[in-house]
Order: C-alpha cells, then sequence, then structure tokens
C-alpha cells in the first residue's frame, strides 16, 4: 500500500466500512488510508479481522460482527468514535450474490430460504448501519455510501435474489437521502464484475463459492465495452470523490454507475468494439 498522501482527499476524515476484509471492501480500506483517512470496520471474519489489525495497526479499528445484527453495526460505529473521535462516512458494502440461480432453477424451498438469508444481509444491513451510523454523521455533516452492482439497473447480473436486493437498495439510496437531507449526503457506486471474495447464501449450497468460481475474468471482460477485466482497486474513486467534504459538496441520492460502459449497450448483445 502507498503511503497517506499528504493533500489526501479525505485528509483528517473518519470512515467506517462494513465487509472491509476483503475484496472490494479491502480495496476501500487501502485507498481511504491511501488518502488520509482513518477506517473503521466491521467484519464477519475473525481471521480478517485479525489481518486488519496485524496489518494497518492504529489506522484501523476492526470489530467482528453481523452486518444483520443492529447491535454489531453499533458497536462499530461505536469503536470508530472511541478510537478517532467522530465518523464523517459510513460506506454499506458487506454482500452476497447469488451465483445468478434463476427462479427457475430453485426448488421453492430454496427460492424461500435464500431470500431470507440474502435480503438480510444486502438490504437491512446497509439499513441498521445507516441506522447505527446516522447520529455520528448527522453531527460531522457526512455521507453514506452504498455499493450496489450493475445488477441494480440490469438484468442478468445475478439472479432474481441478488438483482432484487440491489434494486432495493438504490430505493434505500434514494429514502435516505431525501429524509437526511440537509445534513447527510447519501450516495450509491455500481461496480460491475471483479475479482473479490463475495459468496453465496448457504441455502443455496453456494457459502464456499466465490463470485469468480463461477465466472472467468475472461467472460467478464468480454461482456464490457471497455473490454478489460477490472480490478477492486479501479472502483475506489468514486468512493473517494463521495465521502470528500472538499470534493463532494453537491451529489446526494446519487448511483455512479461504474460498469465499464454496460449502460451503452447492456450485457446480452457485444459488439466487435473498435478497432484501430
Amino acid at each position: 500500500m502507498r503511503a497517506p498522501q499528504e493533500g489526501g482527499w479525505l485528509r483528517g476524515q473518519v470512515a467506517l466500512i462494513t465487509g472491509g476484509g476483503s475484496g472490494l471492501g479491502l480495496a476501500l480500506v487501502e485507498r481511504f488510508l491511501v488518502e488520509g483517512c482513518r477506517v473503521g470496520v466491521l467484519e464477519r471474519c475473525a481471521d480478517k479481522v485479525a489481518a486488519l489489525e496485524a496489518r494497518f495497526g492504529a489506522d484501523v479499528v476492526a470489530v467482528q460482527g453481523d452486518v444483520r445484527l443492529f447491535a454489531d453495526n453499533a458497536r462499530a460505529v461505536a469503536a470508530t468514535l472511541a478510537r478517532f473521535g467522530k465518523l464523517d462516512t459510513f460506506v454499506g458494502n458487506a454482500a452476497i450474490w447469488d451465483h445468478g440461480a434463476g427462479l427457475m432453477d430453485l426448488p421453492p424451498e430454496q427460492l424461500d430460504q435464500g431470500f431470507d438469508e440474502l435480503f438480510p444481509v444486502n438490504v437491512k444491513g446497509y439499513l441498521l448501519g445507516a441506522k447505527a451510523a446516522a447520529a455520528a454523521l448527522v453531527e460531522s455533516e457526512g455521507s453514506m455510501i452504498f455499493t450496489l452492482s450493475n445488477a441494480a439497473f440490469y438484468p442478468g447480473g445475478g439472479g432474481p435474489l441478488y438483482t432484487a436486493s440491489k434494486h432495493a437498495a438504490v430505493g434505500l439510496v434514494r429514502q435516505l437521502a431525501y429524509e437526511l437531507a440537509p445534513k447527510v449526503r447519501v450516495n450509491g457506486v455500481a461496480p460491475c464484475g471483479m475479482a473479490s471474495d463475495l459468496r453465496g447464501p448457504a441455502a443455496l449450497g453456494q457459502e464456499g463459492k466465490r463470485i469468480m468460481d463461477s465466472r472467468s475474468p475472461e467472460a467478464i471482460a468480454g461482456i464490457l465495452p471497455l473490454q478489460f477485466f477490472p480490478d477492486a482497486a479501479d472502483f475506489t474513486g468514486p468512493y473517494v470523490m463521495l465521502a470528500s467534504t472538499a470534493n463532494n459538496r453537491v451529489l446526494s441520492g446519487v448511483m455512479i454507475n461504474a460498469d465499464a460502459g454496460l449502460g451503452i449497450r447492456g450485457i446480452r448483445h457485444v459488439a466487435g468494439g473498435l478497432h484501430l
């Protein structure tokens, strides 16, 4: 990791990131630190919590807990405030994916149980995190940022469970931006496919299955108009801009569609592209 920058966009700020132990969450921890931020993390895996503490030392406070429980979200907020004295940004990022399991592929009982496992992480986890962080963010006049997905806008980025959960998160961004104005800015960032530790629901037998176990880098690059396979770090810039008090005073209720161009032609129909 690069050293913190003297003129970093987040110099002097404090953020709390859920699911910060791997994948996009870890990339956000790394980038926010480089930009001069100090970071709290709520992470379910004890080994990842220990790795965060060992790697980043006093600049990160990591709390083991489950985003589905308000008490764990509140503990993470309290630990961040106790260590750093304030909170400027809450990043709701922890999620699980359904590996594209389709409606016709799932027996009714798996569909039922999968919903009850996936929505509490992907939707309720965001809502409870927002509730736990809201008072501190009102005080700091800070921001919330929620990780969405290309599945928040287009079909084919997951099955109906995941796609519906990300559409729900869009509604949450808009509603919270409405409710928390003028004190707190609330926005979303919607990445496309990347290599991460994103797992699936145990109810679907996917708890040990990572996103890249079912999709190859070449396959992801092939459906993206920009024709490359993004790294998690490639998506961190929009979060930095949205969190920055100096660089974002006017954006709230906005979803940045960081989809490598999917919006210009969708997922299914891919042209040959420009050949120079």
